[in-house]
């Protein structure tokens, strides 16, 4: 067998998974309707579209939130070696913690945190 005729064979067997799939989820599926809309807010009738904007002063909340949940990631395995590092992992946990504390000031004075 020569390399065209292998790549088509691949092909032809491709082709008939791909089509074996297609063609069970269409026998098993349920309905052919789509679904009516529903409430998305524990039960609550929706005053807007799910996927609609949020308002730009919630990126800033993400931010920081990220921010911190980061710290956590890093803190978790800088406490497993802490005592082999000695204090100079201290000192650097520190200035890292400095740096976000500095981040969330200066997100305060620049109103940031401020809603109205």
């Amino acid at each position: 067998m020569n390399g065209t005729t292998a790549a088509l064979a691949l092909l032809g067997v491709a082709l008939l998974g791909v089509g074996t799939v297609y063609g069970a989820a269409r026998a098993l599926r349920s309905t052919s309707e789509p679904l009516p809309a529903a409430p998305f807010e524990s039960g609550v009738e929706p005053s807007e579209h799910a996927v609609s904007r949020f308002h730009v002063r919630w990126y800033t909340i993400t931010m920081l939130f990220l921010a911190f949940d980061m710290e956590m990631v890093f803190m978790y395995p800088w406490t497993r070696v802490i005592s082999a590092m000695g204090p100079g992992a201290v000192t650097e946990m520190f200035v890292f913690l400095a740096v976000l504390v500095a981040g969330v000031l200066y997100a305060w004075r620049e109103g940031a945190l401020r809603w109205t």
